[in-house]
């Protein structure tokens, strides 16, 4: 599956549109974590226990929106984009999503 961030796909041509495709995963906050943040903000640094989070939150929404575009008959994603919001002050809501077509190479 191609997933890009254009609204195109070099050297192959769009023969159908299908549609709209996401997936969404929210990660509750872990008390652990959030208090090994806060001390770490005090210091400075990276946040490697968070960003290992958040680089697992995406991955598994940018599976499942692979998921659906594949369910839908597509082989390429274009326009590829994530969306990160607090959920409700006990979480990090990932959203990616894009538009699911079918390519050719011409």
């Amino acid at each position: 599956m191609l997933v890009v961030t254009t609204n195109d796909l070099p050297g192959h041509r769009v023969q159908e549109v299908l549609g709209e495709v996401f997936g969404l995963t929210v990660r509750s906050r872990h008390l652990g974590s959030q208090i090994g943040a806060g001390l770490k903000s005090l210091v400075g640094g990276e946040l490697r226990g968070l960003t290992k989070t958040l680089v697992e939150t995406r991955n598994q929404a940018m599976e499942r929106l692979v998921e659906q575009a594949r369910a839908r008959g597509a082989n390429a994603v274009l326009s590829f984009r994530f969306d990160v919001t607090e959920a409700a002050d006990v979480g990090t809501e990932v959203c990616a999503y894009g538009t699911a077509v079918v390519v050719a190479r011409e």
